[in-house]
């Protein structure tokens, strides 16, 4: 194993990180660490980090946020960080494992009170949205709808998309912090093999399941748009001011300035993309997230005050396969390496059935 000194090893590691946003959080967090590990523990190279200096880095979380310092999910997201960084030097054969992951580590971490009010769709919104997004195309090609055909089976294939495969959102959709999460593209999208290729949480590419009611929504918006290059989003920005700023960026590498800006004047913006093959940017996680507000609005749908936002969607699907008892399966449609992750996500159901079997079992006495 090596002997790296531990501030050498992280600046390694951040060099791996391509996304700028998440480099510098991760760099500050990881500062933190180390400075705190030599403070505290007399730690100072890499190979010196063992399974009880995470424990104890965990613990101090715990008293940080017992004390107001900080909150219990920025405590897990610093814990997060150093995790990872260790894994990725496991995975360089720097050190043999990564003692952030053992379980008696991640013990002392505090309570994350943050993830008992996140929101999941539950099966009857899921179902509700759904069924909008369905009337809402029949209204479009009857020429009823306030929006175009295109747009109906737009949206109903990105609805689909988020309540019935398990992405996340910033899986499928742009993040302007992050330049690895441009969208996904059609060439990403296997409508016959029932797959879609995602940039994972793991900063590495996954194949997240299609099932067949969102492969077809994806399969008839595609026939319906009809993308001029398989390189194109799947869910194309809107915006017209990033339409015309892409357009002239693609089109100022072939004609002068003025040939560019008569070409935009004379044409329809979109008919000058559709023409010269430009790959405009993806929808942004937050026009993902305006525009499931819009529709929950046309639905008539109010969740507790709020509407249903992507990120819930997946929760929804495990909730609903793992409460149904079929653990492994929502294991493998949530792309959790661990199905100990899948049962810590959703210990709540498991502490709901194990207090009815006790209930059982106090009647009968």
């Amino acid at each position: 194993m090596s002997d790296m000194k531990l501030g050498d090893a992280i600046a390694e590691y951040l060099i791996s990180i391509e996304a700028g946003n998440y480099r510098a959080n991760a760099g500050s967090a990881l500062k933190g660490w180390e400075n705190w590990l030599a403070r505290e523990r007399d730690v100072t190279h890499l190979d010196s980090v063992d399974v009880i200096d995470c424990r104890r880095y965990a613990r101090h979380l715990k008293r940080q946020v017992r004390d107001g310092e900080v909150k219990s999910s920025t405590a897990h997201t610093y814990y997060a960080y150093v995790r990872a960084f260790l894994g990725f030097c496991e995975a360089d054969e720097l050190i043999s494992r990564n003692p952030a992951a053992v379980s008696r580590a991640t013990a002392e971490l505090p309570e994350d009170t943050a993830d008992a009010d996140r929101q999941f769709w539950s099966a009857r919104d899921r179902n509700a949205i759904l069924s909008f997004m369905d009337r809402r195309v029949e209204e479009a090609l009857d020429g009823e709808a306030d929006v175009s055909r295109e747009r109906a089976y737009r949206d109903r294939a990105l609805v689909r998309l988020l309540a019935l495969t398990g992405v996340r959102g910033a899986e499928v959709f742009r993040d302007p912090a992050d330049d690895k999460r441009s969208g996904i593209a059609w060439d990403d999208v296997d409508i016959e093999g029932g797959s879609v290729r995602v940039f994972g949480k793991s900063r590495e590419y996954e194949y997240a399941q299609l099932p067949r009611k969102a492969a077809d929504a994806l399969e008839r918006y595609h026939r319906v748009y009809d993308p001029p290059t398989p390189r194109f989003p799947v869910f194309p920005t809107d915006h017209a001011p990033s339409k015309y700023r892409v357009a002239r960026e693609a089109l100022g590498e072939e004609f002068s300035e003025s040939r560019v800006e008569k070409l935009l004047d004379e044409n329809d913006i979109d008919e000058v993309i559709r023409d010269h093959e430009i790959v405009l940017p993806a929808i942004s996680t937050r026009g993902a997230r305006n525009l499931m507000k819009r529709l929950c609005e046309s639905a008539g749908l109010d969740i507790d005050g709020e509407y249903l936002k992507p990120h819930g969607a997946r929760r929804g699907l495990g909730h609903q396969l793992y409460s149904e008892g079929h653990a492994e399966l929502a294991q493998s449609a949530l792309r959790h390496a661990s199905i100990t992750t899948t049962h810590e996500s959703y210990s709540n159901i498991r502490a709901s059935e194990t207090a009815e079997r006790v209930d059982d079992v106090l009647d009968e006495g």
